[in-house]
């Protein structure tokens, strides 16, 4: 999802509001909320120097999104690990396989601490997060309601 443009607009929308997808968010998003999605991520790759990737198969079909954003816990800032993959790509270890890569490269970039905040009905997520060595750490209120914090120093 970095460039300059919204190329990735449409595979965006349609991941970002499905329900099912967003399942564990307030609401799924709207098209205009999505494409301020990608304009949050272009940010982020300016600001922190990194974000989330666009996850495709080798023949180039959409997966979703995977990678690195800075979130607020209880006022302190944390690097996290963060994934959502279509419906259609679910339980294919597309989102084990797309964490792993963004940990590792978390510990290039001397990142010494990540996190997945996760929501505590979602078992796959969390499935995923202890699959790449995340334990789970606390439990906070984030964004209205419960979640779990998931984090390994790296």
């Amino acid at each position: 999802m970095t460039g300059d443009d919204l190329d990735d607009l449409d595979d965006m929308a349609a991941l970002l509001c499905d329900p099912e997808v967003m399942r564990h968010y307030p609401s799924p998003k709207s098209r205009e909320e999505a494409g301020t999605w990608i304009t949050w991520n272009q940010r982020n790759y300016l600001e922190h120097g990194h974000g989330l990737w666009i996850i495709e198969t080798h023949d180039g079909r959409f997966v979703g999104d995977c990678g690195l954003t800075i979130q607020d816990i209880q006022g302190e800032p944390f690097v996290e690990v963060g994934y959502h993959v279509h419906r259609a790509w679910q339980r294919c270890g597309l989102a084990t396989e797309a964490a792993a890569a963004s940990r590792d490269a978390a510990r290039r970039a001397g990142v010494s601490h990540l996190v997945a905040i996760i929501r505590p009905e979602s078992m796959p997520s969390q499935r995923v997060a202890q699959k790449i060595g995340l334990q789970l750490e606390r439990r906070v209120i984030k964004n209205g309601g419960d979640a779990l914090v998931f984090g390994a120093d790296l």
